[in-house]
């Protein structure tokens, strides 16, 4: 997906001299979480391959016998918390032989030693794994897993689970607490009353201006990254916003699959008042697609994109590709989409509406005005009402007769802001 930034000139005889600034690419990866990243110095795009994760086998031929326990106070507060999970998006779309497995996957990640697993089929461990990490981005010291499986002849008869860690227990619960104090602190800067599409909105504000894209950031596969160290790459951003959005009270998950470039990434699936949607922090921040074409340097230039804040799955999936190991939802409601909420979603060209949605963002402190078409025909209408004939300048509040604007072809979205 390419978002053009153009530079629009008002001079007396009102002539458009239009120059192409910057071009902006998407890049981001479903980042394998034991894998190098890699860096194209050129633009600044990082390439990632899907998660591969270190396997070991032994091959032990022996006889089974089973195992007596009592229920321990450990197993008792493991059913509480499987009672929580229920509202887990990955979770509750397991069967009921995969949710025992997800609990012994979780309770050897929790804890930190290997687990003994219900079941003997590496493709499900394989695939409970997954959704477990998904589910808990809390989990935030996991880098992989080994495994071992027993086998009787070629019946394999026992799987032994192990995790593979970036730091020990004691680093771990320490740097839990850090980001618990982190994010409580953010939560707590949600505005009363707000409903779900404002908490979303103000979590997905506040990871972008407060985090960089770096592919080269410490722990960039994780929370921590984000909130200890102020840098990370999709993976983190949204395993963040999951992480906070929880926090709050929304329910979200982990949502992995390609973009159009081809290359792996990481977003979300949110549900607010009872609808699903996707948020793409990651898209969202503006800032760490751009790439110098010109030498012209556009100031103030905008940190957020709003055009993957509470999408559907047609809108999402004109640039993204989902493949992941627990099947999405259609989304099909807008009523939460930030363009409808925020009234700049237009179905027709109407200078009333406009100027109306200009207003607003200058009475919210704003210099940023962003807007969405209904489809190609209306889009080509604003275009040529704002941009051609230059009736952008009615509605800017400029002194110096320099706008910019970006725009989205794909999703049919207008940006405007002042450039000195």
């Amino acid at each position: 997906m390419k978002k053009r930034i153009t530079a629009l000139f008002l001079a007396s005889t009102l002539v458009l001299a239009g120059c192409i600034l910057l071009e902006a690419k998407q890049s981001g990866a479903l980042d394998k979480l034991m894998a190098q990243d890699e860096m194209q110095t050129s633009n600044e795009e990082s390439a990632y391959e899907l998660p591969v994760y270190e396997q070991r086998e032994e091959q032990v031929h022996t006889i089974e016998t089973e195992k007596e326990s009592g229920e321990t106070e450990e197993e008792t507060a493991n059913l509480s918390s499987q009672a929580e999970w229920e509202g887990l998006y990955h979770y509750k779309h397991l069967n009921e032989e995969e949710k025992e497995v997800y609990a012994q996957i979780y309770d050897s990640l929790l804890y930190m030693r290997e687990e003994e697993l219900s079941t003997t089929k590496v493709e499900q461990m394989e695939k409970v794994f997954q959704c477990v990490l998904n589910d808990h981005p809390e989990i935030f010291y996991v880098e992989g897993y080994t495994f071992t499986k027993y086998t009787k002849g070629d019946e394999i008869t026992k799987i032994i689970f192990e995790a593979a860690y970036t730091m020990d227990k004691e680093a771990a619960v320490q740097n839990g607490r850090q980001i618990e104090e982190k994010a409580a602190e953010i939560v707590q800067g949600i505005p009363q009353n707000a409903d779900d599409y404002e908490t979303i909105k103000y979590i997905y504000e506040y990871i972008i201006e407060n985090t960089e894209y770096n592919v080269a950031a410490e722990d960039n596969q994780n929370i921590r990254s984000v909130f200890l160290n102020g840098q990370s790459v999709c993976q983190g951003y949204a395993k963040a916003t999951q992480y906070l959005l929880t926090k709050a009270g929304i329910e979200s998950t982990l949502v992995v699959g390609f973009v159009e470039s081809g290359e792996g990434h990481a977003w979300n699936l949110v549900n607010a008042q009872g609808e699903y949607y996707y948020v793409d922090t990651t898209w969202g921040d503006a800032s760490y697609r751009m790439t110098t074409e010109e030498d012209y340097e556009v100031n103030n230039l905008p940190v957020i994109n709003y055009d993957y804040l509470c999408v559907t799955t047609e809108q999402l999936c004109k640039t993204h590709t989902i493949e992941n190991v627990i099947a999405m939802p259609e989304c099909t409601a807008a009523k939460d989409n930030y363009y409808v909420r925020e009234g700049a979603y237009f179905t027709e060209v109407n200078e009333e509406q406009i100027e109306a949605v200009f207003e607003k963002s200058y009475a919210q402190g704003k210099d940023y005005i962003t807007l969405q078409c209904a489809d190609n025909e209306v889009y080509n209408s604003i275009y040529d009402t704002l941009i051609t004939k230059q009736k952008i300048f009615q509605y800017m509040d400029t002194q110096d007769g320099v706008v910019a604007y970006a725009q989205n072809e794909e999703q049919y979205s207008l940006s405007f802001w002042l450039s000195e």
